[in-house]
Parts: structure tokens; sequence; C-alpha cells
């Protein structure tokens, strides 16, 4: 996979580009990385490529041209197949990003990232050059770059050989659609806290039928609305059954 990234702020990339598995996978040509700022493509010496907008009121817009041009120019070092690249936008306008996002993603060779900062940029940019819009939440922050490095850092757990393991991303919260379970590891006590029996017991199917229950709990918890929509296996609903009725005892007691 070949990411490019639009952005005035080059350097904050190395975070993602530099470290962790994300940049031991670049180190080792798994993925690639490319910075454009579009101050190059700005038509005066300065550099400017922001505006005032028409109509008045407060901050400035990123011009149309620069950021055109900056597309244009990353579109020409795309690798494989043109069919199979996207031109983001990092907006809080945008689609939410989901899992089911994530991994769609992940099975492109190219992605452009276009990182806006100030008002945001000029929509004639979003109507011609870009492909779709993403937000990472309900929130403002003050340029793409950090959504844009949360969306890089969530795609390349997919893409192969950047983890040691892909079952590691695949066993990930909302991967299946449920929350994940709690995870424990030495000591075995600590602070007068154990670690549940089953899970020292050796018997595998006891533990996977304890895991997918503390799933289903954490799920029902906190993010009921993930239940909602899924389609239960008939292990999942005699668990949540169980659930419930643990629930309903403990209420009534």
């Amino acid at each position: 996979m070949f990411i490019q990234a639009i952005t005035l702020f080059p350097e904050m990339f190395e975070s993602i580009t530099e470290y962790g598995v994300t940049g031991r996978a670049r180190k080792q040509d798994i993925w690639q990385f490319a910075a454009i700022n579009p101050r190059q493509f700005a038509d005066n010496k300065l550099g400017y490529i922001d505006d005032r907008p028409f109509g008045g009121g407060v901050g400035m817009v990123m011009m149309a041209e620069p950021l055109f041009c900056a597309i244009q120019a990353a579109k020409q070092q795309f690798s494989g197949s043109l069919k199979n690249s996207r031109v983001i936008y990092l907006s809080p306008q945008g689609q939410s990003l989901s899992h089911k996002k994530v991994l769609e993603l992940s099975q492109l060779d190219n992605l452009v990232l276009l990182c806006g900062r100030y008002e945001g940029v000029d929509e004639r940019v979003l109507q011609t050059a870009v492909d779709e819009e993403i937000s990472i939440g309900d929130f403002v922050v003050s340029g793409g770059e950090l959504p844009a490095m949360m969306l890089m850092d969530a795609v390349l757990r997919f893409v192969p050989n950047v983890l040691g393991e892909i079952a590691s991303a695949e066993q990930d919260s909302f991967a299946d659609g449920l929350l994940d379970y709690p995870h424990y590891t030495r000591p075995a006590e600590f602070q007068g806290m154990a670690v549940p029996d089953i899970l020292k017991s050796g018997n595998h199917a006891l533990i996977a039928e304890w895991r997918l229950e503390q799933s289903l709990r954490r799920t029902l918890t906190r993010r009921p609305d993930l239940l909602v929509s899924r389609e239960l296996l008939p292990q999942e609903t005699r668990l949540l059954d169980k659930i419930r009725q643990e629930s309903d005892e403990s209420s009534i007691s």
C-alpha cells in the first residue's frame, strides 16, 4: 500500500512512519509513504495557500488551485491500479470511520489523505478531486494530520505483514462486531485481584465461551447499539439471555 498525505506539516507524520509497528513495517517496505506540501504549488513567493472566505466571516480557507495541483501530483505517483485508489478528505462532516470502512480501505493500493487547516478547504476541491470525506468523531481538531494518522494506523493493521500476527487485528474490539473481552497476564494476583480461574484451567472450549460471554457483557453495558442490528448466533443468544437474567435477578435483590 502506498499512502500519500497532502499536508502543511509533513514532519508530524514521523510519529507513524518512524515508530512502532507501522514504522517498522515501512522500513521493511511493506507499505510506502510520501508527504506533499501544497505550498510548493502556491502562486506567490511567500507560499500562501489560504485566503479570506467570500461572503465574509472569521478565519481563512485553503485555496483550490494548490490543493488541486497537490492531489494531481499525488495521483501521478500511484502504484498499481488507479481504480483501486482513493482520495480522502479528513473532515468532521464526513462519514464516521468504522471497522467496516477500515477493512475496505486496507484493500486499496493507494490512499491520498488531504489534511485541511484553518476553516477548511475550498468546496470546489471537494467536488472535483476528492472521492470521500471521513470523520474520526463528532469533534473538531486544529487540522487533518492527527485524524489522518489515526486512519492510517487503523488501516495499516490489516495490511499483510504489518502486524506480527494478523489474528491480533482480527480479535480486536469491533472486529466481529463486539467489544473485546478483558485480558490478563502475569502475575496471577495483583493488589488483591486474581486472574479468573477459568483462564488458568487449560480448557480451551470453556475459555472461548467465557471470553465470548465477557465480550457480550461489555457490549451490552457499554455499546448496546452494536447488538441492535447484529444477527446473533445461537450461542450468543443463549449467553445474552443468561446475562440479562442475572441482571434482572440482581436488580430484584
